[in-house]
């Protein structure tokens, strides 16, 4: 019953860490309707900037998100403003995709160039640091982890659904033609989604880094997984996203443990077509859709 217990609680640890990666992006596409293949190698580039700011200045890994989440915001504008949104005018929206794939490879190749191909390691302060709850040990990093990740679901969700703002970019994700005739500015909600989803990711680039070490390919590790948890959530669904990442983390836990830690990608993405074949619009997207949220 014990090895149950740890094998559940590292599942749901898991999961939160996916949940945490796969927010931004599940707001990206929801609002924008852009799939943004540089979303992990944004989560590399706040890896190395938290291992900057933690070796080089001392900083606590959590103390730097106020940096981190901001450079990523101004990032991710950057990249909506002067990439994304000179192509929305294109007939073939794959242009888009094709544009962030470009970002990634060049982001990738940019921190090789910089960093080399050996592995970054941010001291872990504390982070790994085992807590005993009755018959299971989690890291203190892993309950931060979690507690982030459903604090910054609840957030976005009162975000968009209190503010005059989230209002606006939920009319955006309605019906764009018809928040232009209200005088919302489209291309700025565009901006300012895109800065929020890359903040996100430079938050939990904050929390990851301590418990894994970077390199310049860390972010197709996490962006793969992310991609499934989006899917499998219901596109652009921020509770969605969330319950989906704990179900993936339940999954690869259970099958990692019982079937083989060598096969349990295997059974994630199994599970992940077999959801899509039988539901492809994803298990939540019904209710938790990002332009449903009720007024």
């Amino acid at each position: 019953m014990e090895t149950f217990l740890q094998v559940l609680v590292n599942g749901l640890m898991l999961g939160a860490l996916f949940a945490i990666v796969s927010v931004g992006l599940t707001m990206i596409f929801g609002i924008v309707k852009v799939v943004n293949f540089a979303h992990g190698e944004f989560l590399m580039l706040g890896m190395y900037l938290v291992y900057l700011f933690t070796t080089k200045l001392g900083i606590h890994p959590l103390l730097t998100s106020v940096i981190v989440a901001p450079l990523l915001f101004v990032a991710g504008v950057a990249t909506q403003r002067f990439i994304i949104q000179p192509l929305m005018s294109a007939r073939d929206d794959h242009i888009q995709i094709f544009a962030t794939v470009g970002l990634s490879t060049a982001l990738i190749n940019l921190a090789l160039l910089i960093f080399g191909a050996d592995i970054a390691n941010t001291p872990p302060s504390g982070l790994r640091l085992p807590i005993v709850i009755g018959p299971v040990r989690v890291l203190l990093g892993q309950l931060v982890i979690l507690a982030a990740s459903i604090l910054l679901v609840i957030g976005l969700q009162a975000f968009l659904k209190r503010t005059q703002t989230g209002r606006a970019i939920r009319a955006v994700a309605q019906n764009r033609a018809a928040a232009q005739l209200m005088g919302i500015n489209v291309n700025r909600m565009y901006m300012l989604t895109f800065g929020i989803g890359a903040a996100c990711v430079g938050l939990a680039a904050s929390m990851v880094a301590p418990l894994y070490p970077t390199s310049p390919n860390i972010g197709t590790y996490f962006v793969l997984t992310a991609f499934v948890v989006v899917v499998l959530g219901g596109l652009g669904s921020l509770g969605g996203a969330f319950a989906g990442a704990m179900i993936i983390g339940l999954i690869d836990s259970f099958a990692g443990f019982y079937i083989g830690s060598d096969v349990r990608e295997v059974v994630v993405f199994g599970m992940f077509l077999l959801i899509l074949i039988l539901k492809p619009a994803g298990l939540f997207s019904d209710r938790l859709n990002l332009s449903h949220v009720s007024p």
